[in-house]
């Protein structure tokens, strides 16, 4: 309970804050609760072998691949014998209930639709929150959130491979406000979440008809399209001079493949002899060893004076080719197989310059890379644009007794 004098100290800071123009949510008002609290249940779906069971049609099961970020992707459902999955009643999932994945990208959530009421998962981590207090898809946000994030790390067992397990998932700790907050926020970033979907959704159709080529389209080598391939510098970074700019491995966004200056350095070494390692427009970036392997990225003028790192190769694309098109071509499933396959190796996975430079891409003529790139780009760039809107969704909170603020990013 907050008594007359906090509920007195909160208003006058309140009424001075709004006064400075600064945005306020009470920390009093958003409540602080172990997950476990504000649940009604947390369980593990059927953790004993059911492949007896599999039938071509059933009673939906929903594995932890099926879970994503604020949704239930069904590409791949697998289905139970209906009477077997009747009999286990303990393990069935309702609409509003939230899936989390428990090993491997764990603490990723999404909501229960209407559509699998009633079905059984496989081993993945189910919450029925107690809806007086807490709505299931913000409990699914928050998960997904930054600060949800590492609130499941703060918890989690390690060992060689991650494990959520219900004893520390219960532990969890979740800000919340009250329900009718709740309501619009999660109504904002469902908005976003499906703007984000639809343009991808685009994104993939524009590229799986342009497997439909045409006889006019030719093979190419990625190292045919290519002046050079060349690798980066080996040199430490530094703190950021103020001008030029270090690209490692590390810096290319996992989703956007933009290069990431929230934490620019620079080169810590001679850089009046290090011209050739500078970038130009259009040069694209290859990661060629590590769990990035394969990550790409394209350079703009935008980017600033930026030279490359040495775990990165550099290619340089000859003038009849479009740099943006041969770029798209690194975000497709082709190649991604092309990655998986060329770098499976021993010890620690890595591609070098002369296997990308075999990487093959079915190219039309120049004014048709120009046209099928642009298009592209735009669609990226709504991506971009709604992913940015949803992560700069921060919740400020200003505590009264510490006179701190605290940010949530959801």
């Amino acid at each position: 309970m907050i008594s007359k004098c906090q509920s007195k100290r909160t208003l006058l800071q309140r009424k001075y804050l709004e006064s400075q123009g600064i945005p306020w949510l009470s920390c009093y008002s958003w409540e602080q609760r172990k997950v476990g609290e504000v649940s009604k249940r947390v369980i593990v779906g059927l953790a004993t072998s059911v492949t007896p069971y599999y039938r071509e049609e059933g009673v939906p099961i929903l594995r932890n691949l099926n879970i994503k970020e604020n949704y239930l992707d069904d590409t791949d459902i697998l289905f139970l014998d209906r009477p077997y999955a009747e009999s286990q009643v303990s393990k069935q999932i309702h609409a509003g209930d939230v899936l989390t994945v428990h090993t491997g990208y764990i603490g990723i959530s999404c909501v229960v639709p209407e559509k699998y009421d009633n079905c059984l998962t496989f081993t993945t981590l189910i919450t029925t929150t107690d809806d007086a207090v807490l709505e299931g898809a913000f409990l699914a946000q928050y998960l997904n959130s930054e600060i949800g994030m590492s609130a499941v790390q703060a918890v989690t067992t390690q060992g060689g491979r991650q494990n959520l397990n219900t004893n520390d998932f219960v532990k969890v700790e979740i800000r919340y406000p009250s329900l009718a907050e709740q309501s619009k926020i999660c109504a904002v970033l469902s908005r976003i979440d499906n703007l984000i979907t639809l343009h991808q959704r685009q994104r993939k159709n524009s590229m799986r008809n342009c497997s439909c080529l045409p006889f006019s389209w030719e093979q190419r080598k990625l190292g045919e399209m290519s002046f050079s391939f060349e690798y980066g510098l080996n040199a430490a970074a530094k703190e950021y001079d103020g001008l030029n700019k270090y690209i490692r491995i590390t810096d290319i966004d996992d989703e956007s493949r933009e290069f990431t200056q929230d934490s620019i350095t620079s080169p810590d070494t001679d850089l009046s002899n290090a011209e050739c390692y500078r970038l130009s427009e259009g040069d694209i970036l290859f990661a060629r060893t590590g769990a990035s392997v394969g990550k790409s990225y394209i350079y703009k003028t935008s980017d600033g004076l930026v030279y490359y790192a040495g775990f990165l190769i550099r290619a340089r694309i000859k003038p009849e080719y479009n740099p943006e098109f041969v770029f798209q071509n690194t975000l497709t499933r082709q190649y991604e197989k092309f990655i998986k396959i060329t770098s499976m190796r021993s010890g620690q996975p890595g591609v070098n310059a002369q296997e990308y430079s075999q990487f093959e891409i079915m190219v039309p003529s120049k004014p048709e890379q120009d046209k099928i790139a642009s298009y592209l780009n735009s669609l990226d760039n709504l991506i971009t644009l709604h992913q940015r809107e949803q992560i700069f969704i921060n919740l400020e909170v200003h505590d009264v007794r510490s006179g701190k603020k605290h940010r949530f990013i959801l």
